[in-house]
């Protein structure tokens, strides 16, 4: 069971770490080299002919996949996501499920497979990977050892997991009924060190046939790029009620950042915050007064740990905007060699993978204060009247000697690297990239409803930056709005000088 979290003491926020606890965004990933070396040895492996044929028949095949979702019939989709249970109380009994993501009309074979691998899987990596940081960064003390991964295709969440969190892992549960994407993902991971043990499994009810109840809890779970290709909302209700059962710390949620993906988000959100609440009101109303109830009563509930800072409703649910993020990767080249068709211009250095998602935790919201409670920052004329006026001396002579010591300095040509960087980079990139972590900022923002969530790219207009910001609207984070908030340099030239530097997906404080 999740540990409940105590009130902690105020934190003291300076402008430094102020910007350091809401950075959440990440700039251009790039994919670590193990996993494309992988790529490249289980491609070559595999010498299949005309790939590029294939990855453009996969990317077909999944744009057809959106187009049958947006055209299904959802008549029940308002009952089943306002109560849930009711269908349930009435037949006395359990759901079963009568569809797979499978059923939509694509299913992956061999072909699908090595197409998905060659074109889709450093994307799917990277979400995962940016949703997986943030959740360690607002959970600093969170390090699972148990991890079930539903639709885990060829590994990328598994792929995800052993960066983020590369020395908790021990033990790591598999659910994936396609036995092409099984295959791939032990090929992948052949030849790799320090492995935690693995298992694979075609479905939740193997899963928990074959292992003891008392094994069913699962620190970790995460579904990602799954729940939407399951054509049944009523099996996706399902599915995610037995996912929330396996959980007993934190259950992620990933789909692609489509109007579609955000609405499996909002109904899977919507779903098991009313079935926990319903369930705390329950449990608070039959016990006593007494202490050791009041904590039992308080292992009951769920919080949002992101991106929402609140847990009431989503405030553009009825909205045409819908919550989305991106994270921009470096393309591998396997995805330079197999994306490109004759004709096209030239592939881009990059791409952007957008997706949707939300991070669950057992429990019952900490209480925090505001992260600018008691914060008081001066207006601009103030800071210009405290200036001194010698800081405003030039000291031309020091000026003219640092110049002249930029001069004296001799120009070295670098040698310039090949494009393909799967050829020349070696392990040391990890190592770069780990040393880069150790020196990552600890500050990090609580899970009060103090922070709120920057939705698409902040406009930065002269002295002025306009955001549009997800947020709480009370203590306890129970409501939120969708607000514009607009940050002028002559007011709070501190807040301003964050909005500048603030990214789509930062959080901004209250």
């Amino acid at each position: 069971m999740a540990s409940l979290l105590p009130e902690t003491s105020q934190k003291i926020f300076n402008p430094e770490t102020l910007r350091a606890a809401a950075k959440q965004s990440q700039r251009c990933l790039v994919v670590p080299v193990r996993l494309r070396r992988a790529i490249k040895k289980y491609l070559r492996e595999q010498e299949e002919p005309h790939m590029k044929r294939k990855v453009l028949r996969l990317s077909q095949s999944l744009n057809t996949i959106k187009d049958v979702n947006s055209q299904l019939v959802t008549t029940t989709s308002r009952e089943l996501v306002e109560d849930p249970l009711k269908s349930v109380e009435q037949s006395k009994q359990r759901w079963k499920i009568k569809s797979s993501y499978g059923d939509i009309g694509f299913k992956y074979m061999d072909d699908e497979t090595i197409a998905y691998v060659a074109s889709r899987m450093p994307a799917v990596f990277s979400a995962c990977h940016r949703v997986l940081k943030e959740v360690r960064r607002r959970l600093p003390g969170f390090s699972p050892a148990r991890v079930l991964d539903f639709g885990a295709g060829t590994g990328s969440a598994f792929w995800a997991l052993r960066e983020v969190w590369p020395q908790s892992l021990e033990k790591v549960n598999l659910v994936e009924p396609s036995q092409s994407m099984q295959r791939a993902g032990r090929s992948l991971i052949q030849g790799m060190k320090n492995l935690p043990l693995i298992h694979s499994y075609d479905s939740i009810q193997a899963l928990t046939k074959s292992i003891n109840k008392s094994e069913r809890g699962h620190d970790l779970v995460i579904a990602s790029y799954v729940l939407g290709e399951i054509p049944s909302l009523k099996d996706r209700i399902t599915i995610v009620r037995q996912l929330w059962d396996l959980t007993q710390d934190v259950l992620v949620l990933v789909e692609p950042g489509t109007p579609h993906g955000f609405n499996v988000i909002s109904q899977m959100r919507s779903h098991i915050l009313w079935m926990e609440k319903r369930k705390f009101r329950k449990s608070k109303a039959a016990i006593n007064s007494t202490s050791k109830d009041l904590v039992v009563a308080q292992k009951h509930g769920a919080f949002i740990v992101a991106p929402c800072p609140h847990d009431g409703q989503c405030p553009l649910a009825r909205t045409s905007k819908y919550c989305h993020f991106v994270q921009r990767l470096e393309r591998t080249s396997s995805q330079r060699a197999y994306k490109r068709s004759k004709g096209d211009p030239p592939l881009r250095g990059f791409e952007d993978e957008k997706f949707c998602f939300v991070a669950f935790r057992r429990g019952q919201r900490p209480s925090e204060p505001w992260p600018l409670d008691g914060m008081k920052f001066e207006t601009l004329k103030e800071q210009h009247a405290k200036r001194n006026p010698e800081d405003l001396e030039i000291d031309y002579e020091d000026l003219i000697k640092l110049q002249q010591e930029a001069e004296d300095i001799p120009y070295e040509e670098v040698d310039p690297a090949t494009y393909d960087s799967d050829v020349m980079d070696t392990d040391a990139a990890d190592q770069d990239d780990e040393d880069e972590e150790e020196q990552e900022e600890t500050t990090s923002a609580d899970l009060g409803g103090g922070w709120g969530r920057i939705i698409f790219s902040p406009v930065r207009r002269g002295r002025h930056v306009t955001m549009d910001v997800c947020r709480s609207t009370k203590q306890d984070g129970s409501e939120g709005s969708f607000e514009r908030v607009v940050v002028t340099q002559s007011k709070n030239p501190t807040l301003h000088h964050q909005a500048r530097k603030s990214l789509w997906g930062d959080l901004w404080p209250f």
